[in-house]
């Protein structure tokens, strides 16, 4: 593999995430990757680009692989994150973005409430190889940035799926590759492509029983039919099968029908 390759790393949880060192640390060997995330935690901010983000960009300095790396702390989202990185930062367009590696899943018809696949999608939109990657982690460890959680496997998927991407052309439908680690998994736990599964796998929640739980406004839980997803779908891939969910997504939301039949049905009297 090339030095000469342009990564651009970003994640969710903020500058501060284990998950986004251990994705470091995994991507380091494959070319130049470039680190650049939001200060804080940006967890369910999809592909959003708020008026209110101040759009600041401090440099750190963090050690990797025992090199002193430099990255970028953004004031923003982390779709907001990758632009800076494409328009500001970066010496040439990357020849990848990689998100993750996230706290917990993103599975199901709720994904595009996620940074971690926003940020994926938002690499995709230039025509950019994008991987967004998560582990399954406890409901309390969401947004923890607990060190107990172990990165090793995820990091391994990460670098694998990188290669991939980094050494062949994707379908012209495919923008991101969406990478679902179940916990537990090892180096040697199968993968398979699967779809999004129709059902939410997280539920929204009133700010009133956020409250009683002892945070604000609107919260989420996890959905009680979860595991009636459909085999073959992201959700009963990670969870019920205990294997690596690889999920192709395209930013053409366009729905899969007959478009002149639904324009006849809309044109009737």
């Amino acid at each position: 593999m090339t030095a000469d390759w342009q990564i651009l790393l970003t994640n969710d949880d903020g500058i501060q995430s284990p998950g986004l060192w251990a994705a470091a640390e995994a991507l380091d060997e494959l070319g130049w990757v470039t680190v650049i995330a939001p200060r804080e935690q940006a967890s369910g901010t999809s592909r959003s680009m708020p008026s209110t983000s101040d759009g600041e960009i401090r440099e750190e300095k963090v050690e990797v692989n025992g090199k002193l790396w430099t990255v970028h702390a953004v004031g923003g989202t982390p779709a907001q994150a990758v632009l800076h990185g494409i328009l500001d930062i970066l010496p040439r367009r990357p020849d990848l973005v990689v998100s993750g590696i996230n706290y917990g899943l993103n599975v199901g018809s709720g994904v595009t409430v996620s940074g971690t696949v926003g940020a994926a999608l938002e690499g995709g939109s230039f025509g950019i190889p994008s991987l967004a990657v998560s582990l399954e982690v406890d409901r309390e460890d969401h947004f923890s940035h607990s060190r107990e959680i172990d990165f090793q496997t995820s990091g391994y998927f990460t670098k694998y799926f990188a290669r991939q991407l980094l050494g062949q052309q994707l379908p012209p439908d495919v923008h991101v590759l969406k990478i679902e680690i179940p916990a537990g998994a090892s180096s040697k736990t199968d993968w398979k492509l699967s779809s999004l599964s129709p059902l939410r796998f997280y539920i929204p929640i009133s700010s009133k029983d956020n409250t009683r739980q002892g945070s604000r406004g609107i919260g989420y839980d996890i959905a009680p039919d979860w595991d009636q997803s459909p085999p073959d779908t992201d959700t009963y891939t990670v969870l019920n099968e205990k294997k690596v969910a690889v999920t192709p997504l395209s930013l053409d939301l366009t729905s899969r029908i007959d478009l002149e039949k639904l324009q006849e049905s809309l044109r009737r009297e």
